[in-house]
């Protein structure tokens, strides 16, 4: 056994002295069953395979284990102390497996979602639903406010999975795009706007006051970058629900996510109205904070996003 003097080395660190804990169970399963064969059956590996790991082990400690016969497997008297010292490790590491399953039960009970309005308002109640169907001992919190309030809440650790719809992804944060969208100009039916014979031009929208959410929205963010900039606000308000009912109202037109006025323009409420010379599109991104990606049920909520995000 002089090849196991040199692993045994007292320089050399715990794990290259210690078996993993494969070999202790295997050993285990020979005490216990007085036969390699056996044993490498119960643990599902071949026979080969449990020989080789007990000569390893073997090789390692620099003792015999395990007296091998026609008639079986017997531990040497070594075998006999090492098992028992290998008993009270596979204890202490099925503790150990529990307790870690306790912290996941207990990180997977909840989820702290943060998203932006229109996500809010309009996307993530079916991706919930679909997620309670998976995971329904999952309580999740959602917490709604603009793209910045999202990235300074999953930067503050408020905040496990958030959703933006800004140009760009926050500092800090990782991102993936889980659906698309397009910003729509809009007015109630009786804006000069819906007479025009022609499109506006992107010079007219920008240089039109306009009802706009506030600093800091990914809507506002992203039409303002469309455009080079934006005319001082007719209006400035804190939600999509609040800016959609001051154009239907007939105080300003506005620009808001087609996902958010579906409702208003079929039933002629509010009225589209066409731009030439800009693209309104935009990506609506999952984020969190960089190298955390979500595990447990965030994962699973952003798995659904991709199979169920608009375009």
């Amino acid at each position: 056994m002089a090849e196991g003097v040199e692993a045994g080395f007292p320089g050399a660190s715990l794990a290259h002295r210690v078996p993993d804990l494969g070999a202790l169970e295997l050993l285990l399963a020979v005490a216990r069953l007085g036969s390699l064969g056996r044993a490498a059956r119960e643990l599902g590996i071949t026979q080969p395979a449990a020989s080789s790991r007990i000569r390893s082990m073997e090789r390692q400690l620099g003792v015999a284990l395990v007296d091998r016969s026609p008639r079986g497997s017997r531990l040497t008297d070594a075998g006999a102390l090492v098992t028992d010292w290998a008993r009270r490790i596979v204890e202490a590491a099925e503790a150990f497996d529990a307790g870690a399953q306790a912290l996941r039960g207990r990180r997977d009970s909840r989820l702290r979602v943060a998203a932006s309005m229109t996500i809010a308002e309009y996307l993530l109640p079916g991706w919930l639903i679909a997620l309670r169907a998976q995971r329904p001992d999952t309580a999740v919190s959602l917490l709604a406010g603009n793209s910045a309030a999202v990235a300074e809440r999953l930067l503050a650790d408020e905040a496990d999975l958030g959703f933006v719809e800004g140009v760009s992804v926050p500092a800090g944060l990782d991102a993936a795009v889980v659906a698309r969208d397009r910003l729509i100009v809009v007015t109630a039916p009786g804006h000069p706007w819906v007479r025009r014979r022609g499109p506006l031009t992107a010079g007219e929208l920008a240089s039109t006051p306009l009802i706009l959410r506030e600093e800091g929205s990914g809507t506002r963010q992203v039409l303002a970058a469309a455009l080079g900039g934006l005319a001082r606000p007719l209006l400035e308000l804190s939600s999509t629900t609040a800016v959609k009912a001051s154009a239907v109202s007939g105080a300003g037109p506005a620009v808001l996510s087609e996902l958010a006025v579906g409702e208003e323009l079929s039933a002629r409420r509010l009225v589209s109205v066409p731009v030439d010379g800009v693209r309104l599109d935009r990506a609506l991104r999952a984020v969190w904070r960089t190298g955390h990606r979500p595990t447990g049920p965030g994962r699973d909520l952003l798995g659904l996003t991709r199979h169920r995000g608009q375009g």
